[in-house]
């Protein structure tokens, strides 16, 4: 049984920065490429970034390309979303997910945290 539990969500000002961290439990965490996606009020899940098990691929929606960083670490089985130069639009509840297929993508999520909230200010 794999869980998921993301943690770093909060208020900050847009230009700012945050770091959310997702920890595995459960399984063996470099079997899964693992990513990010978040969800808006009223909109659909949509991907944000996703690595690989071994974290030598990345992918990023175009639109937080070159603000946000996606990174992984396997002996503490996290992984990070750094990101910067935030904007009010990228407030949502964004979710930590894994993809069973270890190169992960095209990206299934396969497993899902409970997500977590960001808020941007204008």
């Amino acid at each position: 049984q794999v869980q998921l539990v993301e943690s770093g969500g909060g208020l900050v000002q847009a230009g700012g920065s945050l770091r959310l961290s997702c920890v595995l439990s459960g399984r063996t965490f470099s079997s899964y490429a693992m990513g990010w996606f978040r969800q808006a009020p009223g909109r659909e899940r949509d991907f944000v970034a996703c690595i690989s098990w071994n974290g030598d691929t990345t992918y990023y929606a175009d639109s937080v390309k070159g603000r946000f960083t996606i990174s992984r670490d396997n002996a503490k089985k996290t992984v990070d979303l750094r990101m910067n130069s935030l904007k009010p639009e990228d407030t949502a509840v964004y979710f930590c997910a894994a993809d069973s297929d270890p190169m992960g993508w095209p990206f299934a999520g396969n497993y899902w945290g409970q997500g977590t909230q960001v808020t941007v200010s204008s």
